[in-house]
């Protein structure tokens, strides 16, 4: 703001500095506020901007226990968003681990201490999209027998490949399904909740499971097999199974085409 400043070499225009002092009081009552006040509209201003940036994600990395998922074609390594989504990823790791009972969708009793995914099958597997898993039945309808409420996170994105998230039928109906991204796809942000991040490894297994042949509705004509899901906490080592897959790594962002497909269970 350079028309605020006051230039004290204009006082050799006054013949004595009774004059000179009497003029720059004048200019510190009557111009000095609005010098000031264009300031503080200038400040109002930006915070108005950075109000309207609140859409912009922030990247946020991830700070829970990891996920590994024996498939008939390799590891799948994630780390949870524990802080992000605590409730989410307490149910899947006891659902994973047989801590937390879940019915039986042929007896429809409750079982316990019984590991929920494994054995099941990848029912939904779409090039370029994602890949669906944890469905008991293997029709693309099964479920843990029970729902749980979303938790949405506002600074997380599927804006990298990998990210984990709970498959849904609407809001408010997770289950036991999830599905992890193949490419960024910032379409579903905001209707899914992200629970987990996959390394840039295990992107590489998505990507083979999306290829296999699949039918009409997008089944693996040949099966997809979920072995186990084993539950790394800090300072354990991987399973075998995962024990040659490379260093835990965020996967770097990749452009795609918006799928019109919805993920559900």
């Amino acid at each position: 703001n350079s028309y605020c400043k006051f230039s004290f070499s204009s006082a050799r225009l006054f013949p004595t500095m009774r004059a000179h002092m009497f003029l720059l009081t004048i200019f510190l009552v009557g111009f000095a506020p609005f010098c000031m006040g264009v300031q503080a509209h200038a400040q109002d201003t930006q915070t108005s901007q950075n109000s309207d940036d609140s859409h912009i994600v922030v990247s946020v990395a991830p700070n829970g226990p990891s996920a590994v998922f024996d498939t008939s074609m390799g590891p799948i390594s994630c780390k949870f968003f524990e802080k992000q989504a605590p409730k989410t990823v307490a149910i899947f790791i006891g659902l994973a681990e047989g801590t937390k009972s879940w019915i039986d969708p042929y007896t429809q009793t409750k079982v316990l201490h019984k590991h929920y995914y494994d054995g099941t099958k990848f029912t939904r597997v779409v090039p370029e999209f994602i890949i669906q898993g944890g469905d008991n039945i293997g029709n693309g309808r099964g479920t843990a027998g029970f729902t749980f409420p979303d938790e949405i996170d506002p600074y997380l994105s599927f804006d990298t490949p990998g990210k984990l998230a709970m498959a849904n039928s609407g809001k408010n109906t997770n289950g036991g399904q999830f599905f992890i991204t193949e490419q960024a796809d910032t379409s579903l942000d905001q209707r899914y909740t992200i629970f987990g991040q996959c390394d840039l490894s295990s992107v590489e297994v998505i990507k083979a499971i999306a290829r296999v042949k699949r039918d009409r509705n997008d089944k693996p004509i040949q099966s997809v097999v979920l072995k186990t899901v084993t539950i790394v906490r800090q300072g354990e080592p991987p399973p075998q199974s995962a024990a040659t897959a490379s260093e835990s790594t965020p996967a770097s962002p990749a452009r795609s085409e918006k799928q019109a497909s919805k993920v559900q269970k």
